[in-house]
């Protein structure tokens, strides 16, 4: 079993009221004007290396409730980790944002690049994102020269390598973790919510990670794993905004 997720709350459990949202006042029926909390956010990772750096990366003062939690390493410990994070409160209407390092399938592709899924695949189907553009225009604010990638991410129940990758790759993904499919699926089965899937390279194609100079690709990705979470905390204040 998947250690207890370790809630990590920032700020009031209701959330802040954020103006022009829907439900802040001035949105919503302008005849009540009645502050309605924002919901939290949660970001799902697997290893504890991905936790130590989201948690000690910049919060840009985490204008919402966050909570990071630690789901363990593949689909099953996935589904069990957030399905009971989303049981408790305040974290049941989170935004859910898998997030951790992956592999990139994609020629050219190299250890700290930038991974925005458009989309989540595993055997069960296919699971749309939300917000893509708005992510990688956060990420791009926030990691400026490093490169931001954008398509479908696959699932896989182990490790992907070789000639299973130059298959995945031929089916259209662009990158392949063990969790995200998972978490986004279970996500969305407790309740709508927006999903999102980023996720750092760690080893590519010419990069795998058995290969010389691993140590270094995964200390590259660790530094931009700590730089994400303003750029999820802005896609999250973005999609509460009221549509024009």
């Amino acid at each position: 079993m998947p250690p207890e997720p370790a809630a990590e709350a920032a700020g009031a459990a209701g959330g802040p009221a954020i103006p022009g949202a829907a439900g802040a006042p001035g949105a919503g029926r302008p005849d009540e004007g009645v502050p309605v909390a924002v919901p939290p956010l949660l970001v799902a990772c697997a290893l504890g290396i991905e936790k130590l750096a989201l948690r000690s990366g910049d919060r840009g003062g985490a204008p919402v409730p966050l909570t990071v939690v630690r789901t363990g390493m593949g689909p099953a410990h996935a589904r069990r980790a957030v399905a009971r994070a989303l049981g408790r409160e305040p974290w049941r209407d989170a935004a859910v944002v898998a997030s951790g390092f992956c592999a990139g399938l994609a020629p050219g592709m190299h250890p700290g690049d930038v991974v925005v899924a458009e989309e989540t695949r595993d055997a069960d189907g296919a699971t749309p994102c939300d917000g893509t553009a708005l992510l990688v225009e956060a990420l791009a604010r926030a990691l400026p020269g490093r490169t931001v990638h954008t398509g479908p991410l696959t699932g896989s129940d182990h490790v992907v390598r070789g000639p299973e990758r130059s298959a995945l790759r031929a089916g259209g993904a662009i990158a392949v973790d063990m969790e995200s499919a998972a978490t986004l699926r279970t996500a969305l089965t407790a309740g709508p919510r927006p999903v999102a899937a980023v996720r750092v390279v760690v080893d590519a194609p010419e990069h795998e990670l058995v290969r010389i100079g691993t140590v270094r690709g995964g200390i590259s990705a660790f530094r931009v794993l700590r730089a994400v979470l303003p750029a999820f905390f802005e896609w999250h204040r973005s999609l509460l905004l009221p549509r024009r």
